[in-house]
């Protein structure tokens, strides 16, 4: 994996901004500054953007710098990897996280072990923004939770900011690593207001932020679960239970120390995502700990997350499916009773 160049912070004030907002304000910030920097996807340029990121990019940077693209994802990709490997610096949105299969094999395969197939001599520093979320009305096809899926793939980084904040910075930091990134997008999150620090603002990738801090549980998470465990965790209190709270951030490479840290302090993990509960994210990160710390635990990791199923259109089956917060306190109620 290449090394990411080092990135200077110099910020003057802060903002208010939605997340949607902090990720464009990132997109025109990197754009001005770098002018190898150029954004490309369905519909980006014209129509702003399936989620409203992109919008105002074209008539600032001009249809040279904001392209869009036929509806084909393994084009899409493959031709940011071609720009990628000659110098450029490009950003593919891909509208839905259900589409990347259609090009994984250029995610993974290609831009992911191009810098190792060739020594060490040629990046690949590219970023490819999805949205991924649960709803309802999304159904099988515009509505999964495939994150975890990339996470085994050497040469590859995942982030999944929560943040206005940590939108812009990380997506900063993403656009300048020399590596590919995946920026998994919540649309539970694209709303969610807050300060945003001006200018030159980055998050490293790799490192998890304590949300909250506890005593007597540890629960991680990333991307919309956030909004859930926090509630969960608002009536946990009231019931005398103390957690802590890790967002993830970065899903690859995955901050094992802060995670370690904290459940060697509070010695009961949960680990919560809206992904599938079979493989994936939960998984790792419940085998980790328990290798790790597996003698000092008061009782197993308990795995919460979404049943092994499409999608489905319904309103009431997607919540039946996606874990909600009763799901979570019960949880962690009967794992602190052990």
């Amino acid at each position: 994996m290449a090394k990411p160049m080092e990135a200077s912070v110099a910020t003057a004030g802060f903002k208010e901004m939605r997340v949607q907002e902090a990720l464009r304000d990132a997109l025109r910030h990197e754009m001005a500054r770098d002018k190898r920097v150029f954004v490309m996807g369905e519909d980006v340029a014209m129509f702003g953007g399936a989620y409203g990121v992109t919008r105002g990019l074209l008539q600032e940077f001009g249809e040279q710098r904001v392209r869009d693209t036929p509806i084909s994802e393994a084009a899409i990709v493959g031709l940011a990897i071609g720009a990628a490997i000659n110098g450029m610096r490009p950003i593919v949105e891909i509208q839905f996280c259900d589409l990347l299969p259609l090009c994984m094999d250029q995610i993974v395969t290609h831009a992911a072990r191009y810098y190792y197939q060739t020594g060490g001599k040629i990046p690949v520093p590219i970023v490819v923004r999805s949205k991924f979320g649960t709803r309802a009305g999304g159904g099988p096809s515009h509505s999964s939770c495939n994150h975890g899926a990339f996470i085994p793939f050497p040469g590859l980084k995942i982030i999944a900011p929560t943040t206005p904040a940590d939108a812009k910075g990380l997506l900063l930091s993403a656009i300048r690593d020399p590596n590919p990134v995946l920026c998994f997008e919540s649309h539970h999150l694209y709303g969610v207001k807050g300060p945003v620090p001006d200018g030159d603002y980055t998050v490293p990738i790799g490192v998890a932020a304590v949300r909250r801090a506890g005593k007597d549980l540890t629960i991680v998470t990333c991307g919309g679960m956030i909004l859930k465990v926090e509630e969960a965790a608002e009536r946990l209190k009231e019931k005398k239970i103390d957690v802590e709270i890790i967002d993830l951030r970065s899903l690859a490479p995955l901050d094992k120390e802060t995670i370690l840290k904290s459940v060697a302090k509070t010695r009961r993990a949960m680990v919560v995502d809206e992904g599938p509960i079979v493989g994936g994210l939960v998984a790792e990160l419940a085998a980790m700990i328990q290798e790790n710390l597996f003698s000092d635990l008061k009782g197993p990791v308990v795995r919460v997350g979404a049943h092994h199923l499409p999608p489905p259109h319904s309103g009431p089956l997607v919540d039946a499916m996606v874990p909600g917060v009763e799901k979570i306190v019960g949880e962690a109620l009967r794992l602190v009773a052990r």
